[in-house]
């Protein structure tokens, strides 16, 4: 899978809903209920984030949801490329990206939404083939106005600002033709997840999932 490929599929899994949630999960037994929930909200691309030790069996658990589509992210080695894939994840996203990360993603299929902070950056992976792009950290570099200030002179790639956006700040990046989606994490708040609050979190979601974005790149 060619990173041209890779960002297709990208474009396609950002084009579900308006935000991805970023989940961190230190429990596997709450994976499935918390992806019933964000799914039935309207939001189908969950990103589990390999920080926790319970992270690739939340992957497995999440896999299993009907209309969900699970992702692994925190991928920093090809190590983690293929134990993502193998626990059933359906694309990766990376806070960076190096060529051994890339060249794992090639080999295991799996498509990967590399992240990037400045436009050199950006101009590496968009001279790889990567047209679809993370924007991390965002808010610490400078948030929507650094983003659309990219958009300026490379406006063939699109974008998923991950880092510090919440309900406060997601319009302006929503707002901007280079923005495809947002990551978040205020959908799935720990507290309402160690309660088993599905309620709640379907109800966040639901809100997420009905936020409005721009027109694609013109």
């Amino acid at each position: 899978m060619t990173p041209a490929d890779q960002s297709r599929e990208a474009a396609n899994i950002c084009a579900l809903a308006p935000v991805i949630p970023v989940l961190v999960i230190t429990d596997a037994s709450r994976a499935a209920g918390l992806a019933r929930a964000l799914v039935a909200g309207g939001l189908p691309a969950l990103e589990v984030t390999l920080r926790t030790p319970a992270a690739l069996d939340a992957i497995r658990a999440m896999a299993e949801v009907e209309g969900g589509m699970v992702g692994a992210g925190t991928l920093l080695t090809p190590a983690d490329v293929k134990a993502a894939k193998a626990a059933g994840a359906r694309f990766g996203v990376a806070p960076g990206a190096t060529d051994r990360l890339i060249a794992a993603c090639e080999d295991e299929g799996l498509p990967l939404l590399p992240g990037a902070a400045t436009a050199s950056e950006v101009m590496s992976l968009l001279e790889k083939g990567f047209t679809v792009q993370k924007f991390f950290p965002a808010e610490s570099i400078g948030g929507a106005a650094a983003l659309k200030a990219l958009g300026a002179p490379i406006p063939q790639v699109g974008f998923c600002p991950t880092g510090g956006i919440g309900p406060d700040n997601i319009g302006a990046y929503l707002a901007l033709k280079n923005v495809l989606c947002c990551g978040g994490s205020w959908v799935a708040p720990a507290d309402a997840v160690a309660a088993g609050d599905w309620a709640r979190i379907e109800d966040l979601a639901r809100a997420a999932a009905g936020l409005k974005r721009a027109s694609r790149l013109s």
